[in-house]
Formats: structure tokens, C-alpha cells, sequence
């Protein structure tokens, strides 16, 4: 017969105390749980339990033998990815783009923050905040229709000014030299609302006294917005710059497959891993999709970790973890 150790009194009011702690905690906090568990969900179940499927990557899948029915093959699908003529493109295309936006779209997104900040007419910042923030709204397939209707070759808007001031009509789904600065500015003013916003939320909880002392110093609007506002955003542009990095590796599929609609002439401009993986699930090389993927996935974990390590060593306040 085991002897059970004998607990003090101390020892259990120590216990009883820090499970009323967890209790309250949870009974405190159940509003904010309940607000987290259609997100907790869907990563469950759109994130987590298809994770199972990754071991297609190193396997040669036939449908009628199954997942685990297929054959081994090691690293083989990914080598015919790399060795292919489509990865250089595609790889180039992805990281290319998405560190464009990643300066291009905080660029702009801090300066009208900024500029935001300096309305004082409450109505007029609402109606501003409202044009900016909407866009974010429409899905890509609305845009890539709004999209053609400036571009289209024969009845496009942006055709018919050229042919106004005697220009030559231009021809915008064959030539896909334009493309790099027709998708920057479609995904900028679809997307860069939301950033502006975040970024005035920040600027709102700057001290107002701090800018009523740089004033009384005879700091100008520049110092004061680079000396007082930019340093107070720094920290949501530091998290919000990691987890950019994060999908350098993954671009937005509606914007580069609804915008270009999906015309092959474009491909040396347009297309990027995730269209090459719906194509090839389109054509049913499910192994190698599965396991350029993968491949995504790692390296945007990796470069998530990278960065973070290295903003952690510079400034501990603005890592995300």
C-alpha cells in the first residue's frame, strides 16, 4: 500500500486559492473566449486537420490507391519542382511582389496615416476612413470585373482617354510588361485602407501633450510626425512588417489570378506559387502541388521565426514573441 505524502495546511490553501484564481480567470474571461472560437475553429479545421495530407509531398499519388496506398518517393517531387522551368519564375514572382508590397503598401499606408491624423472635422475623417476602408470589402472577382472594364482592349476606359488624346490603344492582356504596376496599384487600393486604419488607431493613443510641448518648442509637422507619431507606430509596423515577411513566400490568389484572368500570355508577370498550385490541382499532380505547398509553408515558418529572432536581439518591446 503507497503512502500518500501528507500535505500541509498551507500547502492546500496555496491550491484552493490558485484554482479560485483559475476560476475567476475563466469566469472573467469566457466573454473573450467565446469572440475566439469561430477562429479557433476554423484553423482547426481548415489549418490543422488537413495537415494530415502533407505526406503526399513525399509520396506518388494515384487515386485508386489512396494516401497511404501510394508509393514512397522520397524527395523526388520536390527535385522536379526545382528542376522544372516553372520555379525560377514563379519563386521570382512571389518574393518579388510581396516584399513590393510590403514597402510600397506601408509607405503610403503611414503617410495618410499620418495626414489622417491631422484632420480635425469629424465628419469629413469619417467620410474618409469610410472611401479608404470599403474597398477592403469587395471581393477580388467584383475588382478583376472593375479591373476589366478600365483595361479591356476594345471598349476599356483606360483605351478610349489614350484614343482622346491620339495615343495608340494598348492591348493589356498580351502584354505582361505592364503588369508588375497594374497589380501594385489594384492591390494597394483594395488592401492599404485597412493598414491606414491600423495605423491611426495607433497614432490615436499618442499622448496629445506631447505635441502640444514639441509645438511650444517649434518643432514643425515633420518633427513632430517623425520624432513623436512614427516612433509611437513603430511597434504595430514591427508586427505587422514580421508576419508580411511570414508570406513572402505565398502571394494573394485572387488578386493574381481574377485580376490577370488567368491569361498565359501574362504568366512571366503574374504568376506566383499559389496559381501554380491551383493549376496543377486543376490537372490532378496533386503529389507535386502538395508538395510545393509544403515548401511554402517551411519557409514562411522559418522566415516568421528569422525575423522575430532578429528584432528580438535589436529591440526585445517590438517582437511579436
Amino acid at each position: 500500500m503507497a503512502i500518500q505524502p501528507k500535505v500541509s495546511e498551507g500547502e492546500k490553501i496555496h491550491i484552493v486559492n490558485k484554482r479560485s484564481r483559475v476560476k475567476l480567470f475563466v469566469r472573467k474571461n469566457m466573454p473573450l473566449f467565446a469572440l475566439t472560437l469561430p477562429a479557433l475553429l476554423y484553423f482547426l479545421l481548415f489549418h490543422y486537420a488537413p495537415m494530415f495530407g502533407v505526406i503526399m509531398a513525399f509520396k506518388d499519388f494515384r487515386y485508386n490507391l489512396g494516401i497511404m496506398g501510394s508509393p514512397w518517393v522520397g524527395f523526388k517531387n520536390f527535385e522536379f519542382f526545382f528542376t522544372s522551368n516553372d520555379a525560377w519564375r514563379i519563386l521570382r514572382n512571389t518574393v518579388s511582389y510581396s516584399f513590393l508590397f510590403i514597402i510600397v503598401g506601408n509607405v503610403i499606408a503611414l503617410t495618410v496615416a499620418l495626414l489622417l491624423n491631422e484632420i480635425k472635422n469629424k465628419f469629413m475623417l469619417k467620410v474618409h476612413q469610410t472611401a479608404m476602408l470599403l474597398p477592403n470589402f469587395l471581393s477580388w472577382v467584383l475588382v478583376g470585373f472593375l479591373t476589366y472594364i478600365f483595361l479591356s482592349p476594345t471598349h476599356g476606359v483606360v483605351n478610349q482617354l489614350l484614343g482622346e488624346f491620339g495615343a495608340n490603344s494598348v492591348n493589356w492582356y498580351s502584354e505582361p510588361g505592364h503588369w508588375p504596376y497594374i497589380l501594385t496599384i489594384t492591390n494597394l487600393w483594395k488592401t492599404v485602407g485597412l493598414q491606414i486604419l491600423i495605423y491611426y488607431a495607433a497614432l490615436l493613443a499618442v499622448d496629445p501633450q506631447l505635441y502640444e510641448a514639441a509645438r511650444i518648442d517649434g518643432a514643425s509637422k515633420l518633427k513632430q510626425a517623425w520624432y513623436i507619431s512614427i516612433p509611437a507606430v513603430l511597434p504595430v509596423l514591427t508586427i505587422l512588417a514580421i508576419l508580411a515577411i511570414g508570406d513572402t513566400f505565398r502571394g494573394d490568389f485572387g488578386l493574381f489570378y481574377q485580376i490577370p484572368r488567368d491569361v498565359g500570355l501574362l504568366y512571366p508577370t503574374t504568376d506566383i506559387i499559389d496559381t501554380y498550385i491551383f493549376r496543377g490541382l486543376r490537372t490532378g499532380d496533386l503529389s507535386i502541388t502538395a508538395a510545393v505547398g509544403l515548401f511554402q509553408s517551411v519557409v514562411g515558418l522559418v522566415l516568421i521565426l528569422i525575423v522575430n529572432w532578429i528584432i528580438r536581439k535589436i529591440k526585445p518591446e517590438n517582437a511579436l514573441f
